[in-house]
């Protein structure tokens, strides 16, 4: 049954990221980079990929190519050298390569900074434009990966697993100011307490205002869910 200790979905929402702001005041990009297109081409290679791995190739790879161009015009094999052991290597080098091609092409060798311009270029999804979007152009983003999804539906905000519906419930629930901020507190959450197969609940700070959904031996059914 609903437990009727929970407080309405929004009061909940602002009080967990009261708390996350606490827990994580000054969230950034896990992912080194130095400029939109080092952030934007790590954010490729962090697919099914852990961001630790992708720092320990980026020197390298940053070292070697410096502009669009420089990606656009690389050979493809020495590229996929560069970024192997990432996983999916050559679909990766050919989603830089031909993202980097078009931002040549069509942006004059520099990144694009909205998100109609950015999911237009190979590779990228809505996910990698909000990292890049509220990494490097300070516009907000919401970047729902593996952790934010998860985490949004034990919270009860949410019951879809789609991300792009998540993130749609997401930019409701939450403030616009906030959707860069919050998503990097929910995915540190996530990665430090919240994990997928046994989440540290009798740790969590805000195991007050979580429903559980999901979790083995929860006790209640997901208050005001968002469809």
């Amino acid at each position: 049954m609903t437990d009727p200790k929970l407080p309405p979905r929004a009061e909940r929402v602002a009080a967990v990221l009261a708390l996350l702001d606490a827990l994580y005041p000054a969230p950034e990009t896990a992912l080194d980079h130095q400029n939109p297109l080092q952030l934007l081409v790590a954010t490729i290679l962090s697919a099914q990929c852990t961001d630790k791995r992708v720092n320990l190739v980026t020197p390298a790879l940053f070292a070697r190519y410096h502009t669009a161009a420089d990606y656009a015009d690389a050979e493809p094999a020495e590229l996929e050298e560069y970024v192997k052991t990432t996983g999916f290597f050559r679909s990766k080098a050919k989603n830089i390569r031909a993202c980097c091609r078009l931002i040549v092409d069509r942006h004059g060798g520099e990144v694009p900074g909205t998100l109609e311009e950015l999911v237009e270029l190979p590779g990228v999804g809505r996910k990698t434009a909000n990292v890049v979007l509220g990494n490097a152009f300070d516009t907000p983003g919401i970047t729902v990966d593996t952790h934010v999804g998860r985490l949004s539906r034990r919270l009860g905000w949410t019951r879809h697993t789609d991300p792009v519906k998540v993130e749609r419930v997401l930019m409701k629930l939450w403030p616009r100011e906030r959707w860069t901020l919050a998503s990097h507190q929910l995915i540190l959450h996530g990665r430090a307490v919240c994990h997928a197969r046994k989440p540290r609940c009798e740790e969590c700070a805000v195991s007050a205002l979580c429903p559980r959904v999901g979790v083995s031996g929860s006790r209640w059914e997901s208050p005001g869910v968002e469809e």
